[in-house]
């Protein structure tokens, strides 16, 4: 069983190592990966014999919850070996997103003394002056509709589908064998699963995108809607939100958040106890930014902007 270290019994491991407990395989973890990848053959194999109303909000639910479990891929699960995990979890149902990019940005992202500076986080969502000035009107316009939750859910599949094609273009010209590598991987696993949903089930391309790749990264972004805020504090800047069993379940209790930036390689389903044991603790330590669920954060920024566009310490 894994023990929680203190402070200075942490020097000299890696921050991504806390929490983490002795495995080769996590047999939760690969089960629930088995579990995600079986009900997605099943539910597009289902699209022509159950009504659409059915199938496409099953679907949108199994892209969602594989991108959570891709989540938990990048921190080294279900196997204690990177090439594995990625094979088993790297598979782009949402279509737009290559693995290995996301892995290496989110673990750039858990250096937490640089949270939410849009110069050196990668999953920030603010910007700087610079950033902003550089902008065409038209992306600035985009950022400013996804400010609001409903805007981020509506806009933000495809407005982060145009920056990773952008970002391959860009590694195309300059070289950039770490971008290409992960697209080289990529576009083939697009090509197979495209294969079996249009050739196999016979799904329209268009039904695909719009009933379930599109739904699912739009459902997956309300989690990152509400993760982080700029604090001078650095432990204050990540977010506690009290999830009902379906938002937990489906972002695989990262609703958790400060549970996890503060133990990265805590497997997901250890989570909920770790926080009850350590809730006072783990609150003071977030700086009080605790949320009752979703359904408050719907309510109040569904149609208004959480935070400022531009990061506080930038202005």
């Amino acid at each position: 069983m894994e023990t929680r270290m203190p402070p200075a019994a942490r020097a000299g491991q890696r921050k991504g190592d806390f929490g983490r407990h002795a495995y080769r395989i996590d047999w939760p973890t690969l089960t629930l990966a088995y579990g995600i990848y079986f009900s997605f053959l099943l539910i597009t194999f289902s699209y022509h014999y159950l009504p659409w109303w059915i199938v496409c909000p099953l679907g949108t639910i199994v892209v969602a919850l594989h991108g959570s479990l891709q989540h938990e891929g990048t921190h080294g699960y279900p196997t204690r070996w990177p090439a594995v995990n990625s094979f088993i979890v790297g598979w782009p149902l949402w279509l737009w997103l290559p693995y290995l990019n996301y892995r290496s940005a989110h673990l750039q992202h858990h250096i937490d003394e640089n949270l939410t500076d849009p110069s050196i986080d990668p999953e920030s969502n603010y910007l700087t002056e610079t950033q902003w000035s550089a902008m065409s009107p038209l992306h600035r316009l985009m950022r400013q509709a996804m400010r609001p939750l409903l805007g981020r859910m509506v806009f933000g599949p495809i407005y982060y589908a145009v920056m990773g094609l952008r970002d391959l273009s860009n590694a195309l010209l300059r070289g950039h064998l770490a971008i290409l590598r992960a697209w080289a991987w990529h576009l083939p696993a697009v090509a197979l699963i495209l294969y079996w949903v249009l050739v196999v089930c016979g799904i329209p391309l268009w039904a695909y995108i719009l009933g379930f790749a599109y739904p699912g990264t739009a459902l997956a972004l309300v989690r990152s809607f509400a993760e982080h805020r700029a604090h001078t504090s650095v432990t204050g800047r990540t977010v506690i939100c009290e999830a009902g069993p379906f938002w937990s379940w489906l972002f695989l209790y990262n609703n958790l958040h400060v549970v996890h930036h503060d133990e990265p390689g805590l497997a997901w389903y250890k989570r909920p106890a770790r926080y009850r044991v350590r809730k006072p603790e783990l609150t003071a330590q977030a700086e009080h930014y605790v949320m009752p669920g979703y359904r408050r954060l719907f309510e109040r920024y569904s149609f208004a902007a959480k935070e400022p566009l531009l990061h506080p310490q930038s202005e």
